[in-house]
């Protein structure tokens, strides 16, 4: 499958793409003269502040009247919040958190769905100083107390439901939660109401100097064990969303953007809120859960032009057959992008099937901030491959030495995938963990935990986690490359690859699968797939033992958890499940 290429020809773009010349934009590209010509900057030279840029620069210009949200309801109909109804709304609530007493630095979180109230909290929060850390709306009370605990949470915004069965009982236990705004509720003695208390705050604000280094969001991400890390992340990130948005996802003027990840993750925050925001396009926000039929319909009648989702997403809808897409009008769709996970071959050979254009797969990490490595809408796609660092990225494929310096590797060979520091959107620390922030850097890399390999046309191959790779018989095995080939199968909906102890060989490769509908398993499916991989991978790569599951563990952000996979196939402690779906 990776030998396949989608080749893109100018003639087939109904505009042409953003990145056209990829090799003479990396060699003129330098962030300083990005930031010098695409952000305005506080007036007045006083910094740089993340809500100015994705809302007050264009509420105060020519986009004042263009809708910069349209929030899709549950049961039909939609409101429509434009750029200056935006800029007035988190202008009341920069100045409530002043009323409160919430100083520069301080954490406000979010508890709540695809609102928009969450939307105007995290944007008031930033033009405010304030530090905004999105929590899932589908976390229990444990993992919401700790994150609150360990972010050191001073406000959280909420609804009366989610306050009373998650966060009521834990109130007491958390000593830095001075106050709760409940949107859908009056105020009581332990709460406030969102809607007298923003009614009574000013529409007026000056966001007031900000650093470009002052902290801005706090993201966390689970470890295989422990406790969740806390990514920090500064104001100039915004740089990095505004580039990344228009080079990697290629937002232009006149845009409609749909990203369907929930802004509870990094991708719903830094992609479903402030990177369109700041290129001034109009956002598509559901508020409703997946539905292919719904999704379909969105697609069509919102005119969606460029659209962000996640694999899970696309083989869901894969799952549910491409004629579901068949009448629909998606002519102004342009542009079709995936994050969360690897995208595998036969997903980006769908989406030319059913919707007529490729999906472009790319890279990042929470520690990222933003994309990193894709595929661009002017370049070839070879189905399987993260794509090409983004101009003003180094990128490179490295060895550890055992004296803590690093080798780069050469074209073809395997391993961990490290970038040179420096981009706007960089972490700058784990929350109250120092040394374990160094420990992701080496010699002048961060060292991003993922191996990978690229190939003599500059493309990355993701193998997969450093701590997924399976050993076996003196070969390395990555587990997304059996996983995709299982996935070739007609029955197979999903798929997940362990490595597994064993005395003789190290490891031998197991495989867990969920079917299609209309498929039954048994024994003699067991031993079709097996056969089937082995015929694709060859006996040494291919799975030597096979589960069929009714479903396979993910994080509700999509990501197939290898590490549940293997902890319950070896009764090791399962370690961090808050992310979980459907519940820790």
């Amino acid at each position: 499958m990776p030998a396949l290429r989608i080749e893109k020809k100018s003639g087939e773009w109904k505009v042409a793409p953003q990145l056209r010349d990829y090799e003479a934009l990396r060699e003129s590209f330098s962030w300083a003269k990005a930031a010098a010509e695409e952000l305005q900057g506080l007036p007045g030279g006083r910094g740089l502040n993340i809500g100015f840029e994705a809302v007050d620069r264009h509420a105060l210009g020519a986009r004042s009247e263009q809708c910069a949200i349209r929030f899709l309801q549950r049961e039909g109909g939609h409101e429509d919040f434009s750029y200056g109804r935006l800029y007035e709304a988190t202008n009341r609530f920069a100045n409530l958190l002043a009323s409160l007493g919430l100083k520069k630095g301080d954490r406000v979180f979010g508890l709540l769905g695809r609102v928009p109230e969450l939307y105007v909290t995290a944007l008031g929060a930033l033009k405010a100083g304030a530090v905004f850390c999105p929590l899932f709306s589908a976390f229990g009370p444990e993992p919401i107390q700790t994150r609150l605990s360990l972010g050191e949470g001073k406000l959280l915004v909420t609804t009366a439901a989610l306050y009373q069965k998650k966060v009521a009982a834990i109130r007491a236990s958390l000593p830095y939660l001075k106050h709760v705004i409940l949107v859908d509720a009056a105020a009581r003695p332990d709460t406030i109401g969102w809607r007298e208390a923003m009614s009574n705050a000013s529409p007026d604000f000056v966001v007031p100097p900000t650093d470009p280094e002052d902290l801005a969001l706090l993201h966390f991400t689970s470890g295989t064990t422990g406790k969740p890390k806390g990514a920090l992340h500064v104001h100039q990130a915004i740089l990095a969303h505004h580039v990344t948005g228009r080079l990697a996802l290629d937002f232009r003027a006149g845009d409609v953007f749909w990203c369907t990840a929930d802004p509870g993750w990094v991708t719903g925050t830094s992609y479903g809120i402030l990177s369109p925001l700041s290129n001034g396009v109009t956002m598509v926000v559901d508020a409703q859960d997946f539905d292919a039929q719904r999704w379909y319909q969105i697609l069509e009648e919102q005119r969606v032009s460029v659209w962000y989702t996640a694999p899970t997403a696309v083989r869901m809808m894969m799952k549910g057959g491409s004629e579901l897409s068949r009448g629909r009008d998606l002519s102004r769709l342009r542009f079709i992008a995936s994050v969360g996970e690897p995208l595998n071959p036969e997903a980006v050979l769908w989406g030319v099937e059913a919707l007529g254009l490729p999906i472009h797969d790319n890279w990042w990490q929470t520690e990222t901030g933003g994309i990193m490595i894709a595929n661009y809408a002017a370049m070839d796609i070879k189905p399987g491959s993260m794509g090409r660092p983004l101009p003003g990225i180094e990128a490179g494929v490295v060895r550890r030495r055992e004296d803590g310096s690093v080798e780069v590797l050469p074209d073809g060979e395997p391993g961990e995938l490290a970038l040179r520091p420096g981009w706007p959107s960089m972490f700058r620390g784990y929350l109250n963990e120092e040394a374990r922030y160094r420990k992701c850097f080496a010699g002048n890399w961060y060292l991003t935990g993922d191996l990978a390999k690229r190939d003599t046309e500059g493309y990355y191959w993701f193998v997969g986690r450093a701590d997924d790779m399976i050993k076996s018989a003196g070969h390395l095995i990555g587990p997304f490359e059996v996983e995709s080939a299982l996935l070739e199968h007609a029955a197979v909906a999903e798929a997940g690859v362990i490595g597994k102890p064993d005395s003789t060989v190290g490891e031998v490769v197991k495989a867990f699968v969920s079917l299609k509908p209309g498929y039954e398993a048994g024994e003699t499916l067991k031993r079709e797939l097996l056969g089937f991989a082995r015929t694709r991978l060859g006996a040494a790569v291919a799975p030597k033992e096979i589960d069929i599951l009714p479903a396979l563990p993910r994080t509700r952000s999509g990501k197939i958890l290898r590490r549940l996979l293997k902890a319950r196939e070896l009764g090791l402690p399962e370690g961090d499940t808050s992310t979980l779906e459907g519940g820790a």
